[in-house]
């Protein structure tokens, strides 16, 4: 596990001791069956958008720990704010799968997104601008909830975005910012140097260190602290629809390790996960045929 923090001055990050709290050996398991139906998800949605000749932005197989490790750390009535074409956080969150595969025909129209998950934007700039309302809402009414921001790669940062992460900084709202940094060279704190909190740079490929870096920044920012930028670094590209993470760049296949070195993992488990979740794809899928004929008037 690779945690690595960098600290802006005008905030103090969360603190990462060197003894983390123990993860229980249910919500492992947890972390990474979810893991496994994100990427069964992903290869669904894909078939059907190549199926059916759909427009968007398709799940990005290999970001599956990122997701995963902030959403199951985060509370029902907590709030998060997807990448447009993302299936696997609004899965992840609980949005059923029936009205994640009607989803693809086209975005979700502002005031019918499901509860707690934002609809998607036509920017970044507007995204953090509308995450940035309901946490600042919830703030005000203190109602403890904390809003997570899924910003996919934020290098360069248009200066819109920046000033919404800085009425979030200054504001100490309750918010998580998560990315994603495949590229070496990008330094995202540098990019975001100006928004007066924390930027915690974790692995984005081992969803243990993602999971316990999360929980940090969700304390940190129920507390009242503001927001925390997690940095996840990838290492990998996803690149085309049909391409998928390798190695070392593959959260799933490392999770697995972990697993297996921990005595939790075996093939017959995973079989088992696996073919109880596709059959769920099958039904939820039958619904897909409406998406190749919608209903005629």
């Amino acid at each position: 596990m690779t945690v690595k923090r960098k600290e802006k001055p005008a905030a103090a990050a969360p603190s990462i001791q060197n003894g983390f709290s123990l993860i229980s050996n249910e919500k492992l398991l947890q972390l990474y069956s979810t893991m496994l139906k994100c990427r069964m998800l992903e290869e669904r949605t894909r078939i059907l958008r190549k199926k059916f000749k759909l427009q968007g932005i398709a799940a990005a197989m290999g970001q599956e720990a990122a997701a995963v490790g902030v959403i199951l750390n985060l509370g029902t009535e907590d709030t998060i704010a997807p990448l447009p074409g993302d299936v696997i956080a609004s899965f992840i969150k609980g949005v059923p799968l029936n009205e994640i595969f009607a989803g693809l025909r086209a975005p979700v129209p502002m005031g019918h997104a499901p509860l707690h998950v934002l609809p998607s934007c036509s920017s970044l700039a507007t995204q953090l601008a509308l995450a940035a309302g309901v946490a600042l809402a919830g703030k005000m009414e203190k109602n403890n909830r904390i809003t997570a921001v899924f910003c996919g790669d934020m290098v360069p940062l248009p200066e819109p975005c920046q000033e919404a992460m800085r009425f979030a900084g200054v504001h100490r709202l309750p918010i998580l910012y998560v990315c994603w940094n495949s590229r070496p060279e990008a330094d995202i704190a540098l990019e975001t140097k100006a928004c007066v909190f924390p930027c915690m740079t974790v692995d984005g490929n081992d969803a243990v260190a993602v999971y316990r870096v999360a929980s940090e920044a969700i304390t940190h920012a129920r507390k009242g602290n503001g927001p925390t930028l997690i940095e996840c670094k990838t290492g990998f590209d996803s690149g085309p629809a049909d391409e998928q993470p390798q190695g070392a760049a593959d959260p799933l296949l490392n999770m697995e390790k972990y697993l297996t070195r921990k005595g939790l993992f075996s093939d017959e488990s995973k079989r088992q996960v696996a073919a109880g979740f596709g059959r769920e794809l099958d039904s939820a899928g039958k619904s897909a045929r409406k998406i190749a004929a919608p209903n005629k008037h």
